[in-house]
């Protein structure tokens, strides 16, 4: 009797430790995952916030597409009561480019917000319209 309680023992505490190391593994496995995402996550928008470099490029970026705008804007408003077809046709394709970028722009814009909370520089829109 003492020797089957004793064998019966022993499989409960080695059929206990292979569960304690299947769930405790996987569930070490999930934290593990999920933290690092999460922290890695809050240690780049704080690294991008207050990184130069990254201020540097959204500014660059943000400038080169206002720029590459106004200038289809300006070239759609110069041909669209053109006579000649050609020139309108240019005007219509500047208007989609600019409309292209005005889009891309506003997107970039708001998936970029994080870098200066708030204190946008005074050449930075907050959005680009759309040319209707």
């Amino acid at each position: 009797m003492k020797k089957a309680l004793c064998v019966i023992g022993i499989i409960i505490l080695i059929i206990g430790s292979i569960v304690c190391l299947i769930i405790g593994s996987t569930g070490l496995r999930w934290f593990d995952i999920w933290f690092t995402n999460k922290t890695t996550y809050i240690d780049k928008k704080i690294d991008d916030a207050t990184n130069y470099d990254t201020i540097k490029k959204v500014e660059d970026t943000y400038r080169s597409m206002i720029s590459s705008y106004k200038t289809d804007k300006a070239t759609y408003q110069q041909y669209k009561n053109s006579d000649n077809s050609e020139k309108q046709n240019w005007a219509e394709q500047a208007k989609m480019r600019a409309n292209k970028t005005a889009n891309t722009y506003n997107e970039y814009i708001l998936k970029n917000s994080f870098v200066w909370k708030g204190n946008v520089p005074d050449d930075i829109e907050q959005k680009l319209p759309i040319i209707e």
